[in-house]
């Protein structure tokens, strides 16, 4: 091996590794990161409804048990799940988002994060038809979703609503179309199709 070769070689091993390294590497962060997030809510709220049961550390702040908030925060989303089909607990939900969607400002920010997660889970799901959608020609197609097939309160009767994800980005455009610039996605899934936008078209897809 030339003197030459070796940087050649020794980048293309460095490439090799990092192709390897960075998805795990970038999981893991993620995962991480949410963990110690949620992990993080429970002594300060703890601590301010009973100061006394958290107490404070040598800093002042409240004490901290590694993992304690994010199984308990685990466990309360199992609860609420486990008990939200009684008619008490329906009752008071329906009491509580009847007085957050009047209140100015709040109905704002909780119908918007209420809708965007029944959209991705529950059983108001929206991203479950995947879609070509021609926008900008007629011979050039996108990734998308149908989240509405009906628009008569736009007052479009042959137009369905389209979101169509930006790859390597949490965003997206809304697009109001006609039916006949939309074909349906029947070979692979609805999450194989938004893996597949996100990635910028170099994931691998499976077909069904």
């Amino acid at each position: 091996m030339s003197s030459r070769q070796i940087p050649r070689n020794l980048f293309r091993l460095f490439l090799q590794g990092l192709l390897i390294l960075a998805p795990i590497s970038i999981t893991i962060w993620i995962l991480v990161t949410a963990f110690y997030w949620i992990d993080g809510i429970l002594p300060n709220l703890v601590y301010m409804i009973f100061p006394k049961f958290m107490g404070t550390d040598a800093a002042g702040l409240p004490r901290r048990i590694p993992g304690l908030g994010f199984v308990v925060f685990i466990g309360i989303a199992l609860l609420v799940g486990y008990i939200s089909p009684s008619w008490i607990v329906s009752r008071f939900v329906e009491f509580a988002e009847s007085i957050l969607e009047r209140t100015p400002g709040i109905k704002l920010i909780y119908s918007t994060i209420k809708d965007f997660f029944e959209a991705f889970a529950g059983n108001k799901r929206k991203f479950t038809k995947a879609v070509l959608v021609s926008i900008a020609a007629p011979d050039i197609w996108q990734v998308g979703f149908i989240t509405q097939e009906e628009l008569q309160q736009f007052d479009l009767q042959e137009y369905v609503a389209v979101y169509v994800p930006q790859s390597y980005a949490f965003a997206g455009h809304l697009f109001f179309v006609k039916r006949d610039r939309v074909r349906v996605l029947t070979d692979i899934s609805s999450a194989d199709a938004m893996k597949f936008a996100i990635s910028g078209g170099v994931a691998e897809v499976d077909e069904q």
